[in-house]
């Protein structure tokens, strides 16, 4: 019996290691307490490292007494330019006092008198550092004067060697809440760098090299962060925390951030214009299945109240936050509170607006159309409504066709539409109703209606209770769909901005990977999941749930035209049902499965051989919940 147990085990623990094994758990850990988006206020668009104690402390007044704390923005974040240095003889990292006054504690500088303050407001207090050695000001903010100081390893202030004792000091003794992780110290510390040729910074030869995926390192700096996870567990056993991991879209991070941090940035830095705006927008809007309660794709800070989106421009601000709202994005409030109209506080804390994308159900809008000048996201809120978003991108009026179908309602039935800024009803509409917008706005409404299916709903209709277990993807390749605006800090002296961020071909609500419509054999599919062969995608199930159908095959804008791929349902880690191998331009197949008792299900898309044309694509059309 003994030799019969060990034997399963055995057998078991190999099935486990395999990616397309299904697991019966929902595989998701959280790292931290987020279930809807944090909110809160951060120093670093608002004053970049010309940070002061009595700045902060004058912003958190302000959200506190504007009602922005009552609107959700709670957590008050230092970014950088806090530090002074690493002491030498212990590695205790000092605060410049010069800046923080409170942390004039003696020998041992501390920022627990800040957070104190910061926790008697009723407020929680974020930080800043970075994975590596050095810190993003001191590659490119060097004529700064609160850069740190003394010898260069004194200056060594980022947390790699000393991870576990910073996390000790920040969330231990200094108590604070959230901390932002950077990763300037990964990639701009290589000797080609001026600041490192001087001798002025220890070479670090880089491991991140930003819009190159094949010589940067996706392991070796995942492995960097999920260490860091499991030392601020180790400090915070019960998760009351939030890690913010920094990684500007490069090594893959949009597909395994969610594994690793609270919420992980997807794009460069934005700024303060419209169009960079657009490409950090675009940089999450199609990244729906990997965003849910405890882990949100981040497209970084808001900028209104800033340039494009300052006092003078109260439509592009509002545009700004409506897509904000829409993608379930963290809202971080980036600008100086002090100099701000109360129209631009209206505008961040706009009830109907934050409840969108606080809302408890923690599902990002989905693409429902899409051309180059326009968009509509549609987002399924806790209590059955959907919220919906007509963006126009254009610098010129746009006229839109909002339909029941894009709603996934009945086209029949009556849909009551809600206007979220101006907090009223704006009428009814059966089938269609037609939308004039003015160059760069967005419109922003709750939708009241019978549901298509309304006794279940389509699995892309809650990308939320999707967890991407495997994608399929199986050599890395830049994403061509952000907007390629010229960034702040760039210049036309070169050949152009180029697609930036890898991992294309991950998962689509209602779309194949590959941004193409779903259809197999030519029977088209406007609601339905597109992914790659070889994938695992597990969808947590609300209760009462009775059956699961769809009709699959192999999508026919496949590269891979030769392999054959199975289509299989797992639930609680059972095989309920499965179809034979198909192949491209073979007719799509009813696949049901009977999910009384199941609270999980794990659809896998097996592919059987090669194919040396390219990815196989697959599509779960019509994926439903009954």
């Amino acid at each position: 019996m003994k030799l019969l147990a060990l034997a399963l085990l055995v057998a078991f623990s190999a099935q486990a290691q395999q990616p397309l094994a299904a697991t019966g758990r929902w595989q998701h850990q959280p790292v931290g307490s987020a279930p809807t988006p944090p909110m809160g206020w951060s120093s670093w668009n608002a004053f970049r490292v010309d940070i002061t104690e009595a700045k902060v402390l004058a912003s958190a007044q302000v959200i506190v007494d504007s009602g922005l704390a009552g609107a959700g923005y709670r957590s008050i974040n230092i970014d950088d330019g806090w530090w002074l240095k690493r002491r030498a003889d212990d590695g205790r990292l000092q605060v410049r006092t010069g800046l923080f006054p409170s942390a004039a504690t003696g020998k041992d500088s501390s920022l627990r008198p800040f957070t104190d303050r910061i926790h008697a407001m009723g407020l929680k207090a974020g930080l800043y550092t970075d994975i590596g050695r050095n810190a993003c000001s001191q590659a490119y903010d060097a004529d700064s004067p609160n850069l740190p100081e003394g010898t260069a390893a004194e200056r060594e202030v980022g947390l790699m060697g000393f991870m576990r004792q910073d996390v000790a000091l920040f969330f231990g003794e200094w108590n604070f809440d959230y901390l932002k992780v950077d990763g300037c110290g990964l990639s701009s510390y290589g000797r080609d760098r001026p600041h490192v040729a001087s001798g002025q910074y220890r070479e670090y030869p880089p491991t991140i090299v930003e819009g190159n995926i094949n010589q940067s390192d996706v392991e070796g700096t995942k492995k960097l962060y999920t260490g860091l996870k499991q030392a601020l567990h180790d400090v915070r056993p019960r998760g009351d925390y939030v890690l913010s991991v920094c990684l500007w879209g490069t090594v893959n991070v949009r597909s395994w951030g969610q594994d690793a941090g609270t919420m992980w940035r997807t794009s460069r830095d934005i700024a303060n214009s419209f169009s960079q705006m657009v490409h950090n927008f675009d940089s999450v809007a199609t990244r729906e299945f990997y965003a849910g309660p405890g882990r949100w794709n981040d497209p970084d800070m808001l900028e209104i109240g800033n340039g494009d989106f300052d006092s003078s421009h109260l439509l592009e601000a509002r545009t700004h936050m409506g897509l904000w709202a829409i993608a379930a994005a963290p809202l971080m409030i980036g600008t100086d509170l002090s100099k701000v109209s109360p129209a631009v506080i209206d505008i961040l804390k706009a009830p109907e607006v934050v409840a969108i994308n606080q809302d408890a159900a923690g599902h990002q809008g989905v693409i429902a159309y899409a051309d180059s000048d326009r968009q509509i996201l549609v987002k399924t809120l806790a209590d059955g409504r959907k919220a919906v978003l007509l963006f126009n991108r254009t610098g010129s009026p746009a006229k839109f066709t909002l339909t029941a179908e894009h709603l996934k309602m009945d086209a029949t039935a009556p849909i009551a539409l809600r206007d979220a800024w101006a907090r009223a009803d704006v009428g009814t509409f059966t089938g269609q109703r037609e939308f004039e917008l003015q160059a760069r706005e967005a419109l922003l409404f709750t939708a009241s209606g019978k549901h298509l299916l309304p006794r279940g709903y389509f699995v892309s209709e809650r990308p939320g209770n999707v967890y991407v277990a495997r994608d399929g993807i199986k050599a890395l390749e830049q994403d061509p769909v952000a907007y390629r605006s010229l960034a702040s800090w760039g210049t036309t002296d070169n050949g152009g901005t180029r697609p930036a961020y890898a991992g294309w071909g991950g998962p689509r609500a209602d779309s194949t990977p590959y941004d193409q419509a779903l259809s197999v054999q030519r029977q088209a599919f406007r609601h339905g999941i597109g992914v790659l062969a070889d994938s695992r995608l597990q969808v947590q199930l609300a209760p009462g749930s009775q059956r699961f159908s769809a009709r699959v095959g192999v999508d026919d804008s496949t590269r891979g035209k030769t392999a054959a791929v199975s289509f299989e349902v797992w639930g609680d880690g059972r095989r309920l049902a499965a179809t034979a191998p198909m192949k491209f331009n073979q007719p799509a197949r009813d696949l049901s499965a009977d999910l009384r008792g199941v609270k999980l299900i794990e659809l896998i898309a097996r592919q059987h051989g090669t194919d040396t044309a390219g990815p196989v694509v697959v599509t779960w059309g019509e994926a439903r919940i009954e």
